[in-house]
């Protein structure tokens, strides 16, 4: 069982900046890869970013190029989500994931999910 714990959700202003945390704890091996999503009132979850498990390889949702980073400590199995320039339209639930090496799934990894931290951008 893995559990992935989720910070840094909150309120800020637009034009503001935020930090999100995500630590994976439990009995895995290892990591693949790590990312967030963002699910909007109403709306389905959405990718806003992903990180390979080396962190060589990033990509990110057009809407936020240039504005988030996203990077990862693997000897913490923490992800990170630096979001700046926030915007109104980035307000949401976002979700931390991450394929994990566990015994039953040694190989191939299993899915795992945060359980959402709230951030709300007002204009």
């Amino acid at each position: 069982q893995v559990q992935l714990v989720e910070s840094g959700g909150g309120l800020v202003q637009a034009g503001g900046s935020l930090r999100l945390s995500c630590a994976a704890s439990g009995t895995l091996f290892g990591i693949n890869a790590m990312g967030w999503y963002r699910q909007a009132p109403g709306k389905q979850r959405d990718l806003v970013a992903h990180i390979t498990s080396g962190g060589g390889s990033t990509n990110y949702a057009d809407s936020v190029k240039g504005r988030f980073t996203i990077s990862r400590d693997n000897a913490k199995n923490t992800v990170y989500l630096q979001m700046n320039s926030l915007k109104p339209e980035d307000t949401g639930v976002y979700y931390c994931y991450c394929n994990a090496l566990v015994p039953k799934a040694r190989v191939s990894g299993m899915d795992y999910w945060g359980q959402g931290t709230q951030v709300t951008v007002s204009s």
